[in-house]
Formats: C-alpha cells, structure tokens, sequence
C-alpha cells in the first residue's frame, strides 16, 4: 500500500494513528488466538546504486537477540485459528444494493483440517450480520450447523464461532454487512466524477476484509477465490481477479482468482467505470471523464512491469490493470493483486507522481508474491516494496528523480523519530508493541525497511545484490513469512557466500534497534541543493528565484523548498511567494499539503477559502491530515475545521473520518483544559536510544531552518 507519492505518511496522520492506538491497547489474551509453528528459512535483499559509500558499522551491542529457527507465530489480530484448520479456497455469491449500502449473500470455504481433533471453526468478522452457517456432509448435502458471535472488539471485530463436530471439507455462511462496514465505502452519484452513478469500492487492508466477509482475516492463510456478485445493471463490477476488459454491463459478474493470496488482498468495487488500455497487459479503468487522463499519466505502466521484471523475475499475475477511485480514497494506492486500486490526487499532468504507481506494481513481487505472516513484520511488505519503487524509478526517470523522493522520505523518518515510540521504530515488532495494525503504515516500515536493503546493496554491490533478491522471490513465491526467515535465508544466502562483507550484528541492528544504525548510507541531490540556495537566497532578500530554473521545477523540487521554509513566515512573504508561484488552490496534493499548514500557521487568512474546499474535496489521509491539524491548533481554526469536516464527512472514507475526528477531538479536549489559546505539544525528550542515536547528516535540511513542532 502507497502512502503517497512523494513523501509518506504524515506526522498528523502518524498522530492520528497514535491516538487510537493509545485508546485501544492490546489485550494479553489476544497473544495467544492464532499460533502457528513455522520453520524459519527465508530471507531478502536489495540493491541500490547511487549511495555514497560509508564505512561500516560497528556491531551494535545493544541489538536484540534473533529468533531462534523454529518459532511460533502469533497474529494478534485474528481470532483464526491456523494451526487446526485453513481456508484453501473462498467462493462468494453476493449482490450489491446501493439503496441499503450492504453487500449481502454466501461465502463457501474450501477447508484444510490441520488438526483432526478440532471441532471448531473460528472466524473474524466486524459488524456483520450471520443469518446461517452450514456444513457439506459426505453425502453431498448442506445440513445447519451451530454457531456464535462473540461481543466486538473496537479493533479486532467479533469472533464467528462455528461448531463442526465432523470437520466438513466445506462450511457455508450466509450473511449481511452493516452500511457502516470499516472496509467498504458508498458513494452518491454527486460524489462521483460522472454525477450520474453511485460508486463502491472496498478497503480490506489491514484488518478490514473482516468487515465484508466473515473470513480467516490474517495474512498467515492465503487461499483461491472465485465470486459471482449481482449489482444493478448501470455499475460495472470488478475484482481483485481476472476482470475482463471487454465485459459487458449487465448487472450479473463473475470472477476468478486462481492465485493463492491473503485475506487483505480481496477487493471490489462497482460504479460507471470503462476501461482503456495502456499496453497488452494493462489499462486503466475509471470514470468516463478520467480514464484518458489517468491513461496519459499512466502511460509507462507497461515500461515499468518490463523494468521490474529484468530485476526480479517474470510478473506472475497475468494482467496488471489500474483502477482510478474517487478522491475520498483514503490512501494513494492499495496492491490488489491484477487491480491496483489508485487516488486521482496523483493525475497532475507530468508524470511527477508516478511513482506511486511504481510502488503499487513493486508489491507483486514484495507483497502479493512475498507476504508478511503479521503485521509485526509490515517491513517485509511496505520496506521491500518502496526499495523496488526506487530502482524502477531510477531506470525509467533517471537518478535524480529517485535520489530527490529517497531525500524526502528519509526528512520524513526523521520527523517522526522525533515523537514515535522507540519500540515502533524497529523494523522487527515484539509481540504486543502494535495494538492496532492500521498503525502499522509508519515511516519506519516504509523508510527504513528500504534503507536497510539500500544498505546491503551498497556494501555487497548490485551485481550480487539483485540475483539474491530474485532469488529471495522465487524461494519465497506465494508464501506468508516473518522477518526471522528473512534473516535465516539472508545469512544462508548472502552473508554467509559472501564473508567480511556485512555481519549478523549489522542486520541484526538494522531489524532489532530502534532508530538508524551508524554507517547507514547517504543519498545526495544535486537537484535539492540548487533548490537549498534559491530558498536561502529568497529568504535573506525576498528576490524570488529566477524563473528559468524554477520553470523546470518538479513537483519534489516544490516539495523540498517548502519543507525546508520555518514553521512560519511572515504573511507578506506568503503573498509574494502565492503571486508568483499560485500555490493557493495548486491541484498538486503534495504541495497543498504543505503549503496550506504553512499558510495556517503564519495567519495567511487569504489561503483558507481555498484550504476548505481542499480538505472537502479530498479524503487522501496523507494530503489532508497535516491540514487538519494545524487548523486545529487555534480556536478560530478548531471551529473551521468543524464546519469543513461536517461537510466532507459524508465524503469521507471511514477510515478517514476516524482519523479527523480522532484530531479535533484532542483539540477540544485540550481546548476545553486550558484558559489560553492551545499549541501543539513541544518535541518530548525521547526515552532511550533515540536520545543519542545519530541520524545521518542528509536527514538535516542543507539550510537549517525551525522544525514544525509535532502536532496536537
């Protein structure tokens, strides 16, 4: 899943996520619903070109002891029960009704009973209503079978209880979501690019699959599906399989997924969609308004699933196909295996954001083909996954661009580091570090997973580092695993074929520590420099840039001379640059999201009617958190937030919406606590390591200007 274009998750998203996870903590009975014993032998590694070399690391004594070769592995976040019976297949029947937003109809499971003593069926479901459960007998007949639904649990959902005294081969459900599924959003036709159909699309990641299908919701099981789905005649309905691009509308659909893939992989959607192609194995579907849009922004997918495919080995999902969502999307791109669900806040008109598209088709290979078996090792996925974006993106777009999006994120992880919790900046969780997985999307995972594999790329060289990481696909393909198999088949197949390169201390200390080992190695952007001096320059004079080196300006070019700006500005300053640069109102998402906490914070009142209709037109958390966060941190801007939030809420994702109201509920809190204005928090002295943890120097904006402090 793509946090954004250019930069990822935000510090007021980052927040956001804290806050729940905070009013939500783990129950020690969770450690014990899924156990599954597995044996450890997998590993990865990646390469990355230009690094500047960098002496090696000492061996951090402090790292956390690996996991030994044969563990348990406990998915917290499921009350499945692997190690007594697995899903192998899943076949649905289902109808769509947009007058009552449900998604209604059967789910048959294909079992595998590991156990031949168990006599229960144990699945997750959230807000879902089971009207029956039956079992297949030997003699071919479907017959009732008992079941239960436990009380729900605000993040895991109720437990499905079947009892199956005979261990069927297949067990039925028959069931009914709620209109206020997590995982499923419904759109009026006023809410849609076209205004004519309403529009539905799914979110299954991370635990919210349970919330459409009563299902074994973790990424331990991966399984086979098929789905017949009735939808109203004018909605074309597609899946997470193979989706026709010559189907015809007529209100009856069927899929099939031959692919084994896990449970958050699942999706659908269904609105007036049409498709156009992009090369022999991808095309784009969207709204009749967007598709040649999305099609001319998108056109080097084909090039990139080429790109990737000399690196790491053959695309093994037959088609690849993009589908363009409405803006209320909260995220930039989710890895639906065939279908990659994707924002249209990344259309801009230049390409600069493709990126994101590159990290969508990164996940087939690290992701879909190699799974994390919890999310206590997310880095597998999302780490994996924006280290492949970045070598696709250097083959295609050059260094420069990949060097510029790497300096960026890595001035992200260094903003979060600053309020994140020691224990969530390990790569490596321990069991109940993560309350809630939707927490899981850090900068960390992201970041720092990529930096990791960029490290061993740059002490091992890419002629050994990429055979490895292919190799790494191919061991692992259709396999869920944990880092200590990652760490198992690094040292087998690279550390140990290649000694005195990288030791066991090193990696353990890039899984195990918090922070950034010493040694980590530094990425440098010419572009950022020339983008360094013309903000210094302007900042000292108030002479804008010449407009012949701006004019070539991309949008991570905009991206950096922003961030590097203090926390505030004068307002006339904030004119000058908006005259020149029309910032307020820019369909740019990357630069909205700063320019407008920018513009808050420094009184610039002229940038607020357009900042409203920003945040009520776009439900991407990553764009509009940060906004919503410094509007709240004054009682006027409490209130604005209020009435712009009261209007794009029924816009909104659910998802999104817990996330705003999570924000201007701690603002009111705060505000109600005190008798003075409010402000967000000071940076807190973080406990332990951080406090003396060296960052590498390109972490440091060239110029050193005042951080934005973190916000409420």
């Amino acid at each position: 899943m793509a946090r954004g274009g250019c930069g990822g998750l935000t510090r007021a998203a980052l927040n956001s996520r804290l806050s729940v996870a905070k009013a939500f903590p783990m129950r020690p009975s969770n450690l014990s619903r899924l156990v599954l014993s597995l044996s450890i032998a997998a590993a990865l590694g990646l390469p990355m070109a230009a690094c500047t070399k960098s002496p090696a690391p000492e061996a951090a004594a402090t790292a956390a002891k690996p996991a030994a070769s044969v563990e348990k592995v406990v998915d917290e976040h499921s009350y499945a029960e692997p190690d007594k019976v697995r899903t192998t297949d899943l076949a649905l029947d289902l109808k769509v009704d947009f007058a009552s937003k449900t998604i209604s109809g059967t789910a048959t499971y294909a079992l595998e009973w590991i156990d031949k003593a168990a006599t229960q069926l144990a699945l997750d479901s959230r807000d879902i209503s089971i009207q029956k459960a039956e079992g297949l007998g030997a003699d071919g007949k479907w017959s009732d079978l008992k079941f239960a639904l436990g009380g729900k649990d605000p993040i895991l959902g109720s437990k499905l209880t079947i009892e199956t005294p005979n261990r069927p081969a297949k067990v039925r459900v028959t069931y009914a979501t709620s209109p206020e599924a997590s995982g499923l959003q419904w759109l009026e036709p006023s809410m849609t690019e076209g205004k004519k159909t309403p529009f539905m699309f799914s979110q299954s990641q991370q635990i919210h699959a349970r919330s459409w299908v009563p299902l074994q919701d973790t990424p331990m099981i991966r399984f086979t599906y098929s789905a017949n789905v009735k939808a109203p005649a004018d909605a074309m309905v597609l899946m997470s399989a193979d989706n026709d691009p010559a189907a015809v509308r007529d209100g009856d659909y069927s899929f099939k997924m031959p692919q084994k893939i896990p449970s958050y992989l699942l999706a659908i959607a269904a609105g007036d969609l049409v498709f156009k192609p992009i090369g022999a194995r991808s095309g784009v579907w969207a709204e009749p308004t967007m598709v040649d849009k999305a099609v001319a922004e998108f056109i080097d997918t084909e090039k990139m699933i080429d790109t990737a495919e000399k690196l790491y080995g053959p695309y093994r999902w037959g088609r690849y196909d993009l589908l363009v969502l409405p803006p209320s999307f909260p995220y930039g791109g989710m890895e639906n295996p065939r279908l990659t669900f994707a924002t249209p806040t990344v259309i801009v008109g230049d390409k600069s954001l493709v990126s994101l598209i590159a990290h969508e088709l990164a996940h087939s290979w690290s992701g879909n083909l190699v799974t994390f078996a919890t999310d206590k090792d997310a880095w597998l996925n999302e780490g994996t996954t924006t280290y492949v974006q970045s070598r696709i993106t250097e083959s295609l777009y050059g260094r420069d661009m990949a060097a510029m999006e790497e300096v960026i994120d890595r001035n992200e992880l260094k903003e979060e580091f600053k309020e994140l919790d020691p224990k969530l900046q390990r790569l490596s969780l321990k069991p109940g570090d993560l309350a809630d997985p939707d927490n899981s999307s850090s900068a960390t995972v992201y970041t720092k997973g990529a930096w990791f594999l960029q490290f061993l790329e740059q002490r091992y060289g890419r002629a050994v580092f990429d055979p490895w990481l292919k190799g790494y696909f191919d061991h692992f393909a259709f396999q869920s695993i944990t880092t200590a198999q990652f760490r198992d088949y690094l040292k087998a197949n690279l550390v140990d074929k290649h000694p005195n390169v990288v030791t066991m201390a090193e990696v353990d200390a890039w899984l195990f520590d918090a922070g950034i080992p010493n040694g980590a190695p530094v990425v440098e952007s010419g572009k950022f420099s020339t983008v360094n001096a013309a903000r210094i320059a302007w900042q000292g004079s108030n002479n804008l840039p010449n407009p012949i080196v701006t004019d070539e300006w991309t949008t991570q070019e905009w991206v950096h001379f922003l961030e590097g700006m203090p926390d505030t500005l004068k307002p006339e300053q904030l004119a000058q640059l908006d005259t020149a640069y029309k910032f307020t109102g820019t369909p740019n998402g990357e630069i909205a999201m700063r320019w407008y906490p920018l513009a808050e914070r420094s009184g610039y009142a002229a940038a607020r009617p357009e900042l409203g209709k920003f945040v009520e037109r776009v439900g991407r958390r990553k764009l509009i958190m940060p906004i919503y966060t410094a509007l709240v941190a004054t009682p006027e801007g409490l209130a604005f937030a209020e009435q712009s939030f009261a209007r794009a809420k029924p816009g909104y994702h659910p998802i999104t919406t817990g996330s705003v109201e999570g924000v201007i509920a701690k603002a009111k809190d705060k505000a109600a606590s005190t008798t003075v204005p409010f402000q967000p928090d000071a940076p807190a002295a973080t406990p332990g390591k951080m406090e003396s943890m060296e960052v590498p120097q390109e972490l440091h904006p060239v110029d050193p200007a005042p951080q934005t402090p973190p916000e409420s």
